[in-house]
């Protein structure tokens, strides 16, 4: 597993060179139509964008900050993000979503991570082949496996993930490092 996480990092980094993904500085520009694959993908470049500004400028002292003792650190807030947005990404492969180990990625691939597959969810939905009946979540248990509509990805995991990243920007607020106030939500930019 850890070669397979290894080996798409070298993608994405082969692919970004370097550069950290841009995508989601700002939103997209809107679809020409609108049809269900559209809205889809417009609710997951909202994820991407919030993510993106919710995130960045993370420092080692935010990723460690905790609200209270028993609560996730903004470090751990992000990998359970990941873990979300992965569910998103192997149900539009039509694959049985696989519980990943991501202890030995740094944040900034952690980061990486979401992004570019929040961008490839994002225009996997917009292709012309998209068809949100043919998504299924996929759970694999030893009882066998379950399975749930594109219904079910929009009210668990892509509402769970935009939870989590207003999770993320409150506690990043309290550990003294704002989110950025520029940032328009409204609009999906930054203003100048």
């Amino acid at each position: 597993m850890k070669l397979l996480i290894s080996s798409w990092l070298l993608l994405v980094s082969t692919i970004t060179y370097g550069q950290g993904n841009s995508y989601f500085y700002q939103i997209p520009a809107t679809p020409e139509d609108y049809t269900a694959e559209n809205v889809a993908a417009r609710m997951v470049d909202g994820l991407g964008f919030r993510f993106y500004w919710a995130t960045e400028g993370l420092k080692q002292d935010d990723l460690d900050y905790k609200a209270s003792a028993d609560g996730r650190t903004i470090g751990q807030t992000v990998e359970h993000i990941m873990g979300l947005t992965n569910v998103l990404a192997y149900a539009l492969q039509s694959k049985p979503y696989e519980n990943l180990d991501y202890s030995e990625l740094t944040f900034d691939q952690k980061r990486e991570w979401v992004l570019n597959s929040l961008e490839e969810s994002s225009k996997t939905l917009k292709s012309e082949e998209a068809d949100l009946t043919n998504y299924q979540m996929i759970f694999q248990g030893q009882s066998g496996n379950t399975e749930f509509d594109f219904w079910y990805l929009v009210n668990g995991p892509v509402a769970d993930a935009l939870w989590h990243c207003g999770q993320v920007v409150t506690l990043r607020r309290a550990s003294g490092n704002p989110f950025n106030s520029k940032v328009s939500l409204l609009q999906g930019n930054v203003r100048q």
